[in-house]
């Protein structure tokens, strides 16, 4: 029934929004024939389950390859496609898609999904947000992957609540294969039971003596310490500091795949810093150190996307549409007007200063936040999630700030039928 339940997914919501994904077009259609072979994959792994007694790890890994190779495949084409138009369209998918994890995750996997499909919504609001007055089409696309992901959820509390069931009683096969029926027949007998010649077996073998010689060792009473060697200054290790000067203590191997060398690592990954402009969109990734970044002669139809920069600033001259910064750390923003938003997504230690008027500010998983204002962007709204550690700082008469953090911390109550959730100051 389990594995019915799953194609009920696969032939309802999913195969919903794999038709719109197609009359979408574009990066949105590829991108889901990638996630149907990931489904697919699943849905593989899932009849196996059913057939097959739980294998050990090592074997739920090899069965497990081709869903993970689909799910990274997801992942990579949304790296690589950075300058695509349906960009929250490809981030959606690729921020929900670990949700196929489940089968990983015990005991509670639903909430595993619950939370992958959170994930992902601060990417379908966007698109809701953008093609609400546009093109539906978009809207329905959007809400069909959240009913897929909706509906695995409710699939697992249904059948796999603590965990996925294998209730088969065949092997696993490597691959993944169905496996073929048991042989029919008895097992053999067991080999019979070691035999022991009790009659070579004595007490009178000598050994008394030795007991004897070993008990009139012992009841020497304080002569026994004699022969011990006595412990000297030089020998002690808090009294003489060169014996501390040993060898190194025993490290574990690193497992398969790993750098011995953090530094080594970063050097081989990194990548070529980028700043350009493709039509309507500012590039800027993977800038190091860049204290100089400007934008300038930009349109109020611009977008500037900041990608992987670290220990930066960038300044934008003039009035564009929007500004992201995703995945910076420790860079600095400073513009003059943006007609949408500023947004910050999976950023540490960052700042920004608005010279002239910005609407909205969206923080999403960052940690460290410094928001400068000026007077006329008081009105703005800031939208937070997942986010810690932010500040606002209100211009003054005097030239200088008054800052102001932004809560973290939520008390809900219960009122009825509904929840109402208000905000717990801080007494520090």
């Amino acid at each position: 029934m389990s594995v019915l339940g799953f194609q009920d997914i696969i032939s309802g919501p999913l195969n919903q929004y794999l038709a719109l994904s197609e009359k979408i077009g574009g990066d949105v259609a590829k991108h889901a024939q990638l996630v149907k072979l990931a489904f697919d994959a699943q849905s593989q792994y899932v009849t196996l389950a059913s057939q097959c007694s739980q294998p050990n790890q090592e074997k739920q890994m090899e069965l497990l390859k081709p869903t993970s190779v689909q799910i990274s495949a997801i992942q990579d084409y949304r790296e690589k496609n950075r300058g695509s138009a349906f960009f929250n369209h490809l981030s959606a998918i690729s921020e929900s898609i670990p949700a196929l994890g489940w089968v990983c995750v015990s005991p509670t996997p639903g909430p595993h999904v619950k939370e992958m499909n959170d994930a992902g919504q601060f990417y379908t609001n966007r698109v809701l947000k953008e093609w609400r007055d546009k093109d539906t089409t978009h809207v329905e696309w959007a809400r069909a992957w959240i009913q897929t992901l909706t509906e695995l959820q409710s699939y697992i509390k249904q059948y796999h609540t603590t965990g996925l069931v294998w209730s088969g009683k065949a092997a696993a096969p490597v691959g993944g294969s169905v496996p073929p029926p048991p042989p029919i027949g008895a097992c053999p007998p067991p080999p019979p039971p070691p035999t022991f010649d009790i009659g070579a077996m004595s007490l009178d073998d000598g050994g008394a003596d030795d007991r004897s010689a070993l008990f009139a060792e012992i009841n020497q009473g304080e002569g026994i310490t004699k022969n011990l060697k006595k412990v000297t200054a030089d020998m002690q290790t808090h009294k003489n500091p060169t014996l501390r000067t040993g060898p190194a203590p025993f490290k574990t191997p690193t497992q398969f795949g790993s750098s011995s060398s953090g530094s080594s690592t970063t050097a081989a990954v990194a990548k070529e810093p980028v700043f350009t402009r493709d039509g309507k969109k500012w590039l800027i990734e993977y800038q190091r150190n860049n204290r100089n970044l400007l934008v300038e002669n930009a349109e109020m139809n611009n977008v500037v996307y900041v990608y992987k920069c670290e220990g930066s600033t960038l300044t934008v001259k003039g009035k564009v549409n929007n500004v992201v910064l995703d995945s910076c750390k420790k860079c600095s923003l400073l513009f003059d007007s943006v007609v949408a938003s500023v947004e910050f997504v999976n950023c540490q230690s960052v700042q920004m200063q608005v010279l002239g008027f910005v609407p909205t500010i969206s923080i999403d998983k960052t940690d460290g936040c410094q928001m400068y204002l000026s007077n006329e962007s008081l009105g703005v709204e800031i939208v937070s999630s997942k986010s810690s550690e932010m500040n606002v700082m209100l211009p003054q008469a005097s030239g200088d700030y008054i800052e102001l953090a932004l809560p973290e911390q939520f008390k809900t109550t219960i009122s009825g039928q509904s929840l109402k959730t208000s905000c717990v100051e801080s007494l520090g």
